[in-house]
């Protein structure tokens, strides 16, 4: 059994040796070469930036998780999944892999956490005012769960295209998470959810704008697939519809960015394998904002939709629904008011020139 102490222990932990690590990382990725120099359009920073910054994050959350979480089949489920995840993503960092060869791999290791006990096996609908369960059927259970943890596996992947964007979502994912666990008496992920958000807040300092290293798809690759792991341990394990909702709300900003990269690259005749500049954040870019404000912008949405989930595992769907839509009228006015002022002071510096 978890306290609250030993929860805050763990993400503490994590946060230090995230902390200490990362120049670590940031030296051995300069001195091996491992590098990201912008060659498109799509690349914000303008000079040569270091990658592999995941590493430290995998490091804290390893250590911090091995030191002081019994060992259990799905734990070890996770460690060799993450490690697959991890390792690939270092090469690719070094190497830049084909798509199709990463993605094997990001199987591989869906199905390795399904091996060892990480399965969404059924979902709820309400039947006579109760949470009836619908257990699915094998291999369909496996398909889907493979496809879900391929999905959030890339679906961070595709967000991290500014500073701090991926580690600041991903934290605050986490952190709904892990008060949805304690919420729901789940202590099997508590000391996980902790664990990574210790390890995503660790690594901000160095990756906020203007970032010192970036996280590479060895850090955010790694957050997608604990990510995914986690949520199917902690959010889908429950006969409530609530528990299908969940997930699903907590992580809609990456999958829902993910799903309209998809649709719009195959709408266009393009391989949704080949990435663009229709993400999100490159449209709020495109809106006039700078790297900070598009960030606390996708932030707050994260946010919404974390406390929006809480509120409903809490007081339940109503309430959170209410929360979440008395909210968002504030974030479309933020939103407009901060790029009409970043135009206002890009047109007044134009004329000063």
């Amino acid at each position: 059994m978890f306290s609250e102490n030993n929860t805050l222990f763990i993400l503490v932990v994590s946060f230090i040796i995230t902390f200490m690590a990362t120049p670590i990382v940031k030296y051995l990725a300069e001195r091996f070469g491992v590098v990201d120099v912008p060659k498109d359009g799509r690349r914000m920073h303008k000079k040569a930036m270091p990658l592999m910054g995941g590493l430290a994050m995998f490091y804290g959350f390893l250590v911090s998780i091995a030191v002081f979480v019994p060992v259990s089949r799905q734990l070890v489920g996770l460690f060799l999944g993450s490690m697959i995840i991890v390792i690939v993503g270092i090469i690719d960092d070094k190497k830049n892999l084909h798509p199709l060869l990463k993605l094997l791999f990001q199987i591989l290791a869906a199905v390795v956490a399904i091996y060892f006990g990480h399965s969404i096996k059924f979902f709820s609908i309400p039947f006579d005012g109760k949470a009836a369960p619908f257990v699915i059927p094998s291999p369909c259970a496996e398909i889907i769960s493979v496809l879900w943890i391929v999905g959030m596996t890339n679906a961070v992947n595709f967000i991290d295209g500014l500073d701090g964007l991926a580690a600041g979502v991903s934290s605050i994912a986490s952190l709904s998470i892990l008060f949805i666990s304690i919420i729901m008496g789940n202590n099997s992920i508590t000391p996980i959810a902790a664990a990574l958000v210790g390890c995503c807040v660790g690594f901000l300092p160095f990756n906020s704008n203007p970032a010192k290293i970036f996280m590479g798809d060895t850090g955010s690759t790694f957050l997608g697939y604990v990510l995914a792991v986690m949520s199917i341990q902690g959010l889908f394990k429950g006969y409530a519809l609530i528990s299908f909702v969940l997930p699903v709300l907590v992580l809609a900003l990456p999958l829902f960015d993910t799903l309209f990269a998809i649709v719009r690259r195959i709408a266009n005749g393009k391989s949704p394998m080949v990435a663009d500049r229709g993400h999100l954040h490159h449209r709020l870019i495109d809106m006039g904002l700078n790297q900070k404000q598009a960030v606390a912008i996708m932030y707050s949405i994260s946010s919404l939709l974390g406390i929006g989930s809480v509120v409903m595992a809490a007081r339940g769907v109503v309430q959170g629904v209410i929360l979440m839509v008395s909210v968002v009228p504030i974030l479309i006015i933020a939103l407009f008011i901060a790029a009409k002022r970043t135009k206002q002071t890009s047109e007044k510096e134009d004329n000063q020139d």
